[in-house]
């Protein structure tokens, strides 16, 4: 057995969620806030058999996006708040997975 932690953005979360159900896949989502651009993201807690992993991966993979997302510079780097003010574009979104081993899974 796996568990897979899967963290995305909001904006994919609802489609994600919708999606794990119809794969039949349990899973548990928390509410998190990432350390880059401080904004809303998800993570999803699913435990899978281990020949199961690779069909939820692309179930990650086909709902959750990369976008791009214009911010400040001096959300970026404060110390550079005096000498840049135009936006940046950067990369948002897409999923970050982890894949842990489970020792022991007890369902109550």
């Amino acid at each position: 057995m796996k568990l897979i932690l899967a963290i995305i953005q909001d904006k994919d979360s609802q489609q994600l969620q919708e999606e794990l159900v119809k794969g039949n896949f349990r899973a548990t989502k928390l509410p998190s806030t990432g350390g880059f651009l401080k904004a809303g993201n998800c993570t999803f807690i699913i435990g899978v058999e281990e020949e199961k992993v690779d069909d939820v991966l692309t179930i990650i993979k086909k709902n959750c996006h990369t976008r791009s997302q214009f911010v400040t510079p001096t959300f970026l780097m404060p110390e550079a708040a005096s000498s840049l003010t135009e936006p940046v574009e950067v990369q948002v979104g897409g999923a970050t997975c982890f894949i842990l081993p489970v020792d022991k899974f007890v369902r109550f």
